[in-house]
């Protein structure tokens, strides 16, 4: 029997929930991988296996820019330098271009979330603090 539109809509709903972004899944235990099909082979290439899905979709927009060009569809467009070109093509270079990437996103994910973790009334992290400012003393315990 045929599937109606709205069981069609449901199911996306669910698989966009699954997978947020374009090129990654996630792993039973909670990894989440990105990988890319090669132009006109059956092969895929291996972009690696990371903490946050922001990490691997940047490892997977890096890979298929390089594989397809600018006019590729992108997770995050306004992230691609376009002056950085590979000059060997080849999967392998294109794995650790990607790969790279993912691993430096996947580091600042984590270094966020931790400072994040470690710090809970602190809900933004200042990136460049005032130096002119005079530090607030804390309140000792011995009052």
């Amino acid at each position: 029997m045929m599937e109606g539109r709205s069981e069609k809509r449901k199911k996306q709903g669910q698989h966009q929930k699954e997978k947020p972004y374009r090129g990654i899944r996630m792993r039973k235990w909670g990894k989440w991988v990105a990988e890319i099909r090669e132009p006109n082979k059956r092969s895929r290439i291996w972009l690696g296996s990371y903490s946050s899905p922001l990490a691997a979709a940047r490892a997977y927009d890096i890979a298929v820019f390089h594989l397809r060009g600018p006019s590729a569809r992108l997770n995050f467009p306004e992230y691609i330098v376009e002056e950085v070109k590979l000059h060997d093509m080849s999967a392998a270079s294109i794995r650790k271009k990607a790969t790279e990437v993912g691993a430096r996103v996947d580091a600042l994910e984590s270094a966020h979330h931790a400072s994040s973790e470690s710090n809970p009334t602190d809900h933004q992290v200042s990136e460049k603090p005032d130096l002119n400012e005079y530090p607030i003393p804390e309140n000792s315990d011995d009052e």
